[in-house]
């Protein structure tokens, strides 16, 4: 969501002035992270107090949002020039998961996506397994109220890399019936990706 963009962004800008930002943390392992079950005190233990808190409305659904970020001027990036930095958001709706995505230009973790196999996606016809072949592991996973449909599932796929001050972000969110075939394709990107 363009929230953990948002946020990320800010604790870049916030982090050139320091050198680093929040309390570095490993992606945890998404059979961990259960839509519809696992709980938001059970991500507070695993995580730990989370970086920020907020709410977002979704398909007339408030959700409690919970993000954790890391940016450091000290690891190696995706990309030259790029500020390493990791983000992941996880989103509540009566305090039980429907969403969580994952976030990082830094280079052992990265989440940049081959945005030119966005094209290759067809509603109705592509499968789950087609689209991790074309763009890998997705970064997370909606359910409803963060997607329309009331069944089925997102696979979420974003990325955000900030060179100075200006930030390059893309979002890809593809949602599948419950036989794994493609029902919705959205892809955003703003800003300049630089050299």
């Amino acid at each position: 969501m363009w929230f953990t963009l948002r946020c990320l962004f800010a604790v870049s800008a916030v982090s050139a002035l320091f050198g680093c930002a929040g309390t570095d943390f490993v992606r945890p392992d998404s059979q961990d992270l259960k839509n519809g079950q696992t709980t938001y005190a059970q991500v507070v233990a695993r995580m730990g107090q989370p970086r920020r808190e907020g709410s977002v409305i979704k398909n007339d659904n408030t959700l409690k949002t919970a993000s954790y970020t890391y940016v450091s001027f000290g690891g190696k990036p995706r990309r030259e020039g790029v500020t390493p930095a990791r983000s992941i958001s996880f989103y509540f709706y009566n305090d039980t998961l429907v969403g969580h995505e994952f976030l990082s230009s830094w280079d052992e973790d990265h989440t940049d996506f081959d945005d030119g196999n966005v094209k290759n996606i067809i509603k109705g016809k592509t499968t789950r397994a087609e689209v991790v072949q074309l763009l890998g592991k997705p970064g997370g996973y909606y359910n409803f109220p963060l997607i329309k449909a009331s069944t089925g599932e997102a696979a979420v796929y974003a990325y955000v890399e900030v060179r100075g001050f200006t930030p390059y972000t893309k979002l890809l969110v593809v949602t599948f019936d419950a036989a794994g075939i493609v029902t919705d394709v959205e892809f955003t990107s703003a800003g300049s990706r630089g050299s």
